[in-house]
């Protein structure tokens, strides 16, 4: 007898999806074996596999005709099939499964900077959970919008100068890129982050009363703080709904797709209307024009708090609500603490790569070769490059990489760099207009690098035994 786990999904989320787990479920039992089926349909995960099915199971089954994730059963033995074949004959689903799934498999770690950094960033996505969920999970969907209406504004004004939007420039390839970036793309930050927040609570359900808050976020002018706030109120709603609102089963497919949506969208709706919109609009606006009136002391705290905050846990929730405290401020067009987050979060990886080069003998033969790939993540801003050296050792690295971060974040709002776009790392800098003030941002990334270059000096120690032209075994000196 084996012990088999499945996962169902049609496209509407409704027949199909139950029809293909009765059929695994009666075709498994007509055999003898065991079976768990997690059904993916319109109201959300049903049945959910937990860690300890997917662990006991001998294979796993995917019956679907729509993108099932399968990053939760690598290693185990996966069959892939369509909901049809599972509902004509489910025990030939099953017989097929034993004799004919492959391993999920993933590239070797080994001791490759990219894997292990990839596996970190996987390990920690795993283990975070509620409200800090949701909202990556909004943030997530919502980078792309943000990244290609930033890149188009940017392309816009070099194409036609700072006043393309005007009527008189209207047909012009300028005037067409600022159409696409600005109120396309860049309208549809706020209903995007607002519809995932609310997607990541109550799946599917969850998406229209969201999008429809987000956009009511925009309108009453509240921007991305109304948007987070309606992502939550309709992920919650919904989920209440959901679990509250009984129906006859005659009434169910209903549910999904008019009541839920209708009964979410309108309590959303109303209270972003009539009590949420206009306080949380008077909050941004203040923050807003707290920003644009900075003077260079108040500039230098808070790139100081930002670029620290961005080092402390290199891509956890320190990490991430600096980063989203930058990205929401660019639909308000207050672009320096975007820069100096940029400037911050390239640093840490950079300052590790540096001094790996300029002083060998603190760091083991793998390390040295691990800065060569922190190096290549570090100008892509991806933070994550500094953690396993911060995991290897954390008290010399975090405080070297959080002063060098701190002081790009703070040099590059006294400059007043700006910057258009959420990502990219010096691959977005020669982009016309994507940076303003450029040179004196460059000067800011490369003066937190060598900084933290400079504290991992101070602060690590040589190794003994070990060779910077040969490989060795290295241990710490006594010293240390």
């Amino acid at each position: 007898m084996a012990h088999i786990v499945a996962i169902t999904s049609c496209p509407t989320g409704i027949a199909h999806t139950f029809m293909a787990a009765e059929g695994l479920q009666r075709g498994a039992e007509s055999l003898g074996h065991t079976i768990k089926v997690e059904t993916q349909g319109s109201v959300g995960a049903e049945n959910t596999l937990t860690a300890a099915d997917i662990a006991a199971a001998e294979v796993v089954i995917i019956a679907a005709d729509t993108k099932v994730d399968l990053s939760r059963f690598i290693g185990k033995r996966i069959y892939e099939t369509s909901t049809k074949a599972a509902i004509h004959d489910g025990a030939a689903v099953v017989k097929t499964a034993l004799e004919q799934a492959k391993v999920q498999t993933v590239s070797s770690t080994g001791v490759d900077l990219v894997d292990r950094v990839a596996a970190a960033k996987a390990e920690r996505a795993a283990s975070v959970g509620g409200p800090y969920k949701h909202l990556m999970t909004g943030v997530s969907y919502m980078l792309p919008f943000v990244v290609a209406g930033g890149l188009l504004i940017a392309l816009a004004f070099a194409f036609g100068g700072i006043y393309v939007y005007e009527d008189t420039n209207r047909g012009t390839l300028g005037w067409a890129l600022f159409q696409i970036g600005a109120p396309s793309a860049f309208a549809l930050m706020v209903p995007i982050l607002a519809g995932f927040i609310a997607f990541s609570i109550a799946d599917r359900p969850g998406l229209a009363p969201g999008m429809i808050g987000g956009m009511l976020a925009s309108s009453t002018g509240s921007g991305f703080l109304g948007g987070i706030v309606a992502g939550f109120i309709a992920g919650y709603t919904t989920l209440w709904l959901n679990r509250n609102l009984n129906l006859p089963k005659t009434l169910a497919g209903l549910k999904p797709v008019l009541i839920l949506p209708l009964l979410s969208s309108l309590v959303v709706g109303l209270l972003m209307i009539y009590v949420i919109g206009q306080p949380v609009s008077s909050a941004l606006n203040a923050l807003t024009a707290w920003l644009q009136s900075m003077e260079q002391s108040s500039a230098l705290i808070l790139g100081l708090i930002l670029g620290a905050m961005m080092a402390f846990d290199m891509g956890g929730p320190v990490n991430k609500a600096a980063y989203t405290f930058a990205t929401g401020l660019l639909a308000s067009q207050v672009t320096t603490p975007m820069a100096a987050v940029m400037a911050a979060g390239m640093t840490p990886p950079l300052g590790l790569a540096l001094a790996t080069l300029l002083f060998k003998d603190r760091f083991t033969d793998e390390e040295r070769e691990a800065g060569k790939a922190a190096a290549v993540l570090g100008i892509s801003f991806i933070t994550e490059g500094a953690i396993p050296f911060a995991a290897k050792d954390p008290f010399r690295v975090i405080p070297s990489i959080m002063v060098g971060s701190a002081v790009a974040g703070a040099l590059s709002m006294v400059f007043g760099a700006t910057l258009a776009v959420p990502h990219g790392g010096i691959f977005v800098l020669p982009i016309p207009n994507a940076v303003g003030n450029l040179p004196m941002y460059v000067v800011a990334i490369v003066a937190g690098t060598l900084v933290t270059a400079g504290m991992l000096y101070l602060l690590k120690r040589p190794i003994t035994g070990v060779s910077v032209n040969r490989t060795t075994v290295a241990s710490r000196s006594t010293a240390d």
